[in-house]
């Protein structure tokens, strides 16, 4: 059984079809298990004409060519019209490195991959599981039914990061308004930057402390390159910010909707249960099958061909991978959620330069959360019909609002 509603899809409010770009982009969902029916237009690898926030763009949705694009040298981030990446529109916000183009992006994003290691994010497994632990215990406590986005999706991931970086948890209510800010559609460029700016602000002050009195935790790694002269601490605010604003907001809303996913394929859960080493195959399929930001936007440095069509410098590129991840020339019956598939090969966490450098904290986070779950309350179910459940369409990231549970005592 899946839950029968009509879902925008996250991003700004969508507008009609415009006379000269095309449809508006992003398409609404009509499910949140499955990409708009608008994709099913946009076949064969047809490059289709749309329009993103009032800019005529070129949508890709075939999976090969989405990943070619991505890997391209010759696409650049800069020039796109979205602020919440920290793109204030003539230079990307100071260590916001997602909206830079190299040598620029290389630098930083060197500088963070030192510290911001695989091993050390493996290495944060027993606190994702003690913060997991804890949460849960928190939850048997509780008068059912428990709101699980409340009282796990999102602190868990908060948590988590704040306790990486060396963020006291207590600022938790504070990054958390002003990061929804800057998700939110509808806001204005000016209330985003202030958002940013704020926190910024806040870990610029922490960065100083931690330059004369360094922790363990990463923001103090990262300071000690100012010393060096390779960073400036607002660098080193900046790519906190980003780290804190994304390391929490789309892993708490894929802890929410991937639990909501299993629970409504009560035949895929039976079988994890079964047998809990699959679970890293069935996190790659939650995130192949949701792909709750479904689309990277580029623009063309030079003139080039995508699939016969002639592209030139200065277009507008949308890879639309959460069309990509549905590519039935790579995934055999892709509109079916199966954990047993090979599905590693997802492009939910990008492709190429950009590619996502907390991708394997992400997915320790869901494996340890759902192990978790599975294992500690068995009997764990909705609490109230699927079709009840309100998808989030007022942010960028597709999530539930809220996801009542409830077990047998």
């Amino acid at each position: 059984m899946t839950p029968q509603r009509t879902t925008e899809i996250v991003g700004e409010p969508h507008d009609t079809a415009t006379p000269d770009g095309g449809p508006a982009f992003p398409f609404p969902r009509s499910h949140p298990f499955a990409p708009a029916d608008t994709y099913r237009e946009c076949t064969g690898g047809d490059l289709t004409r749309v329009t993103f926030k009032g800019t005529p763009g070129w949508l890709v949705t075939d999976y090969r060519s989405i990943r070619a694009g991505l890997a391209d040298p010759r696409m650049s981030v800069r020039g796109i019209d979205d602020s919440t990446r920290g793109d204030d529109g003539d230079q990307a916000v100071p260590g916001f490195f997602v909206a830079m183009d190299p040598p620029e992006h290389d630098d930083l994003r060197r500088i963070l991959a030192r510290e911001f290691t695989p091993r050390r994010m493996a290495a944060m497994r027993p606190a994702i599981q003690r913060i997991a632990d804890e949460l849960i215990d928190t939850m048997l406590t509780a008068t059912e039914p428990v709101d699980l986005v409340d009282a796990l999706a999102l602190p868990l991931p908060s948590l988590v990061i704040c306790e990486l970086l060396g963020v006291p948890y207590d600022k938790h209510d504070f990054f958390q308004e002003r990061t929804r800010t800057v998700l939110a559609a509808g806001k204005t460029p000016e209330e985003i930057g202030a958002a940013i700016g704020e926190v910024m602000m806040y870990l610029a002050e922490l960065v100083s402390s931690k330059i004369d009195d360094p922790g363990d935790d990463l923001i103090s790694l990262l300071a000690q390159h100012v010393r060096s002269g390779a960073v400036t601490p607002v660098d080193v605010a900046g790519m906190s910010t980003l780290l804190l604003m994304a390391g929490h907001e789309t892993t708490g809303n894929m802890i929410g909707l991937g639990l909501l996913t299993l629970l409504e394929h009560p035949d895929q859960l039976a079988m994890l249960r079964a047998d809990p080493g699959l679970m890293p195959q069935a996190v790659e399929e939650l995130l192949r099958y949701l792909d709750i930001i479904g689309n990277l936007p580029r623009t063309a440095t030079a003139d080039m061909e995508i699939n016969g069509r002639h592209i030139a410098a200065g277009d507008l590129l949308l890879f639309a991978t959460e069309a990509g991840n549905r590519d039935a020339t790579v995934f055999s019956a892709p509109d079916e959620f199966d954990i047993r598939r090979n599905a590693d090969r997802h492009l939910t966490f990008g492709h190429g330069l950009h590619v996502c450098l907390g991708a394997p904290l992400a997915r320790l986070e869901l494996q340890v959360v759902y192990s978790a779950l599975l294992e500690r309350i068995p009997t764990l179910r909705l609490a109230v019909p699927a079709a009840d459940i309100r998808i989030r369409s007022d942010t960028k990231i597709l999530g539930t609002h809220e996801l009542p549970v409830t077990w047998d005592r």
